[in-house]
């Protein structure tokens, strides 16, 4: 219970709270509830419920960045070729469709509700707040899909699509109004909540970014948000690389946004399911068979260095058995090799353990259900961090993008950059080892022009593949909907 105890004390109120499970946060009766401040902001739990879905929607399109693939194993993962087409940027509108309808029904469902819930609230610092989950929600969809709609209150018929430039706009122009109201309290009850400093990292995020989606680029305001993070003393960097990804993390000093999980409680987050080989449920002692699909891209496992502390998030090499027994597949020894020679691969033992894989959150040993219990970090210092270094060095501020750079590879355990070493491409690959599978890689390739390159089995694709489709379903529900460039 110990995070949902966190949940329940932004003032989740309900008449029974043992069974969180069931799809049903986000109906709250208002008619007699909601009239003091209070009230008012115990509204807020539920929608928050919302955000917890960024880890499982985001997940399944990260395949199409330079760290992740989901190899073909003989019968395993082909899926009627999703993953391949993720990977190499060949998806389609129409047969791919449910993958983008997901994060697209994902926002804006949520805007939905906190407009509806905005309606009803009058108490300035809980308005503050829906109106930044609001903008977040925004944010994911302009990333993702560019020319969205503004859902900026409770309407009917169908609304008119913006452009990028009209998004991003309505986002800073929304976070920069409500910023006053917002708490400036970390952890405890504002723990997963959005205060100023989540609020200082959007913007941050949105001005890094700013290039790709309105042609101007802002990096001095990247400078200016992440510095009152970095300069707040409310973060810190602990000297356990691992422990901000921890079974028990929620009290990790790095953590500026996490959406909390339970095993039991509130679901969802099973990252280990997908990644780890079949038989290594005897290895974490866990009750349900993995699947045996996501791993690193061969490349990108090769570059971290063997004396980088980040490397161990990476499971290669022989694998045992909880008491030390060496795992077998078939009748060959279990030992991971992180070379992959295709992207769809005939069946076979051989092929079943091709592919490093990830143990950035650690395996929550002995669990005998398929959730485990460590909440997802959506924003985090070392980001932070990284961030004010890549606009300073884009800015000519080399020293300072140095300082920066250096304290994050410091606590890696690697040596220092040198000026002359610090190169853009140096930064993004820094970024790569620093953040891997946090969820941040497809805006960093396309920000520095990177997305489209060819890499392992990948040609290099087309330009508009920068931007997902708009949702085929969302275009027959609203005439007023175009679709983006390239996919018509």
């Amino acid at each position: 219970m110990k995070k949902i105890i966190r949940i329940l004390s932004i003032g989740v109120l309900m008449a029974s709270c043992t069974d969180l499970t069931e799809n049903t946060y986000d109906v709250i009766p208002t008619e007699k509830f909601g009239s003091t401040p209070a009230q008012q902001a115990a509204l807020i739990g539920p929608l928050y419920n919302r955000v917890g879905n960024y880890w499982p929607t985001l997940f399944w399109v990260y395949p199409s960045t330079d760290e992740m693939m989901i190899p073909t194993r003989g019968g395993d993962w082909g899926d009627g070729g999703q993953h391949v087409r993720m990977y190499t940027h060949t998806w389609d509108a129409i047969q791919d469709n449910g993958r983008f309808n997901g994060i697209w029904t994902w926002c804006y469902d949520a805007i939905t509700a906190i407009n509806l819930q905005l309606a009803s609230v009058n108490e300035p610092s809980t308005v503050a707040e829906l109106r930044a989950l609001r903008a977040f929600f925004h944010y994911i969809a302009l990333d993702h899909f560019g020319n969205v709609i503004i859902a900026d209150g409770v309407s009917s018929g169908n609304p008119p699509q913006s452009t990028s430039k009209q998004v991003y706009d309505f986002i800073e122009k929304e976070l920069l109004e409500i910023y006053p109201n917002l708490s400036e309290t970390v952890g405890g009850a504002y723990y997963t909540r959005f205060n100023k400093f989540v609020v200082d990292m959007l913007l941050a995020k949105l001005y890094l970014n700013a290039e790709t989606y309105t042609g101007t680029p802002q990096w001095a305001k990247v400078v200016d948000y992440t510095t009152r993070i970095i300069g707040s003393g409310k973060f810190s960097l602990p000297s356990d690389f691992f422990s901000t990804f921890s079974v028990n993390n929620q009290d990790s000093p790095e953590i500026i946004l996490a959406t909390a999980f339970d095993k039991t409680k509130r679901t969802g987050f099973n990252i280990q399911m997908p990644v780890l080989h079949y038989r290594q449920q005897l290895e974490f002692n866990i009750g349900n068979s993995p699947w045996n699909g996501p791993c690193a891209v061969p490349e990108f496992y090769y570059s971290f260095s063997d004396d980088d502390i980040r490397k161990n998030m990476w499971m290669v090499g022989q694998r045992y058995a909880a008491d030390g027994t060496p795992l077998y597949d078939d009748d060959i020894p279990l030992i991971l090799n992180p070379e992959v020679p295709a992207l769809v691969m005939p069946g076979g033992a051989d092929t079943r353990v091709r592919g490093a894989r990830c143990a950035k959150y650690e395996i929550q040993k002995n669990n005998p259900l398929s959730s485990q219990d460590n909440d997802f970090v959506v924003y985090r210092l070392g980001d932070a961090i990284l961030m004010r270094a890549e606009a300073n060095l884009r800015l000519g501020n080399t020293a300072a993008a140095l300082t920066d750079v250096n304290v994050i590879r410091e606590r890696a355990g690697v040596a220092p950059y040198t000026a002359a070493q610090l190169t853009l491409n140096e930064l993004l690959a820094e970024r790569g080892r620093e953040m891997a599978w946090e969820l941040h890689k497809r805006q960093d390739l396309i920000r520095f022009g990177k997305f489209n390159d060819p890499w392992r089995f990948k040609p290099a694709s087309p330009a508009h593949t920068k931007l997902f489709p708009i949702p085929n379903d969302q275009l027959k529900l609203n005439p007023n909907l175009k679709q983006n460039p390239g996919y018509n």
